[in-house]
């Protein structure tokens, strides 16, 4: 009799395409991976409402939630709503507490309402004034896995990002978190696995790793 597959669920980051799992296998006899995809935000659309239009989505009962930095907080949000197997966050934050220095004086004086969003929709125009070729790689990676360039999705992502009121890290949640994260560089600490050496992208350069655990972490066998 064959098991029944357990459904893994996986949000990238802020603006980013599902592709930047496309390096995670997990076994095809236990698992059946499901990507999704950021939707534009309606006008004042709060987190909290955008998260149960993104359980809409959801096929699957008891599922597991994967999200990698603002998708972190996003499936955090979205299992205040829907009963999950198990919540999996990576790259990203346990509450407003970790949130960096600057994301919190931004937020006091609300400078997201001030960031040159607009230049992620044209990232072409941006490398022309990239000073060194360490950034002009650096913007052809973010062209690989952009998905969204909407000023009004990208505005919105960084207000929500910025203004998240989480409190206390999720109970239950798993939380991953590398050792080289210079996006997030205070989350590594409390109830959290720590990868060494793992940036703020590990979810891609660190596949191997997420490939062998993952599936421990789902089944309590890590």
């Amino acid at each position: 009799m064959n098991k029944e597959l357990i459904h893994v669920y996986m949000m990238p980051g802020m603006a980013a395409e599902p592709t930047i799992f496309n390096r995670i296998n997990l076994p095809e006899n236990q698992f059946q991976i499901h990507w999704l995809e950021w939707m534009i935000p309606e006008e004042n659309e709060s987190l909290e409402s955008y998260a149960k239009r993104m359980i809409m989505k959801i096929e699957h009962e008891n599922v597991v939630l994967l999200g990698v930095s603002f998708g972190g907080v996003l499936v955090q949000e979205m299992s205040k709503h829907i009963k999950v197997r198990k919540l999996i966050v990576v790259s990203s934050v346990k509450s407003k507490h970790e949130l960096p220095k600057r994301m919190r004086i931004a937020k006091f004086f609300k400078a997201y309402k001030f960031a040159p969003t607009q230049l992620l929709s044209n990232l072409d125009v941006l490398k022309k004034y990239a000073f060194n070729e360490a950034i002009s790689k650096r913007i052809d990676l973010y062209k690989t896995y952009l998905a969204v360039n909407d000023k009004r999705y990208l505005d919105w992502a960084l207000k929500q990002m910025i203004c998240w009121d989480q409190d206390q890290p999720i109970e239950g949640a798993i939380y991953i978190h590398g050792d080289k994260d210079a996006v997030f560089t205070h989350s590594c600490g409390g109830n959290c696995i720590v990868i060494k050496g793992g940036t703020h992208i590990m979810i891609i350069f660190k596949s191997k790793w997420f490939n062998e655990n993952l599936p421990k972490l789902i089944l309590d066998k890590y």
